[in-house]
């Protein structure tokens, strides 16, 4: 039961995240949408895309450092976990549902629902990714999450040493 909290509770900081750069204006994380998309925008003069790379930068980064601390603080520290085998398991279950909940929650239902995501002057322009194209990114990410837990993990067993 633990974890289930410790996940929800992840998916909100993820969410909080998000909804921070956001604000109420899709244009401030244009880097989100489709490459075409972007494209798009700079065509029709409502972005730059040098300028829009240069903010998922200045979003990507702190964003990353700040969910996997909170991943390997949660694993360490909160859950107490020592042991490789246990560090693993749990940084995999929490990538995997982290990785599915963007797909599905935020990907499909928040921005395919919200209008905080439409770009005005984009009306006509699709920018929700497909059932199909979520399900084989994620699948791709699932796996390569199996390697980023092996790292979550051993940080975690070197963390319990201190």
């Amino acid at each position: 039961m633990l974890l289930l909290l410790q996940n929800v509770l992840y998916c909100l900081l993820y969410v909080m995240l998000i909804k921070c750069a956001v604000k109420n204006d899709g244009l401030n994380c244009l880097y989100f949408y489709p490459k075409e998309y972007i494209e798009e925008a700079e065509k029709r003069g409502i972005a730059n895309k040098e300028t829009v790379m240069k903010k998922s930068k200045w979003f990507m980064i702190p964003f990353c450092v700040i969910i996997f601390v909170a991943l390997i603080l949660i694993i360490s520290i909160w859950n107490h976990v020592t042991d490789f085998k246990t560090a693993y398991f749990q940084s995999f279950l929490f990538l995997v549902i982290m990785n599915w909940f963007d797909g599905i929650v935020i990907d499909r239902l928040w921005v395919g629902h919200s209008k905080i995501w439409h770009i005005e002057g984009m009306e006509d322009v699709s920018y929700v990714k497909s059932w199909k194209t979520v399900l084989i990114k994620r699948g791709a990410a699932t796996v390569v999450y199996m390697i980023v837990a092996l790292v979550v993990a051993g940080i975690v067993v070197l963390i319990s040493k201190i």
